[in-house]
């Protein structure tokens, strides 16, 4: 399993512990310093089952300063998060063709 990870993120951090703490073996991606590639997050807003607007971070000082009150199609929104991977909610677990955004911890269970 795979999990996408900012390492100066409270609620990304706990998760990790969460998983830790249950055993569960995680591939740790920080995406910030490895962004996630066009095709990469396309593929993950299907494992996801959601569109790229459901993904962005609206508390993000960029999505305030740039995005906020926009009304951007689905391949912008997608453009917005490669440009700015700091957009993409935290953290999300991935497990084969399923994935979730942890908020809160305990949904890694729904794709395990």
């Amino acid at each position: 399993m795979k999990m996408l990870h900012h390492n100066y993120c409270t609620k990304s951090l706990c998760a990790l512990d969460f998983a830790n703490s249950k055993n569960i073996t995680i591939e740790v991606v920080d995406y910030i310093k490895n962004p996630l590639t066009k095709e990469e997050l396309i593929d993950l807003l299907k494992k996801l089952k959601i569109n790229a607007a459901d993904l962005i971070r609206k508390s993000e000082p960029v999505f305030v300063k740039k995005y906020e009150g926009k009304n951007l199609s689905e391949e912008d929104w997608i453009a917005a998060m490669i440009q700015h991977p700091i957009l993409i909610e935290r953290p999300v677990f991935i497990n084969g063709d399923k994935a979730v955004i942890g908020r809160p911890a305990e949904r890694v269970f729904e794709i395990l």
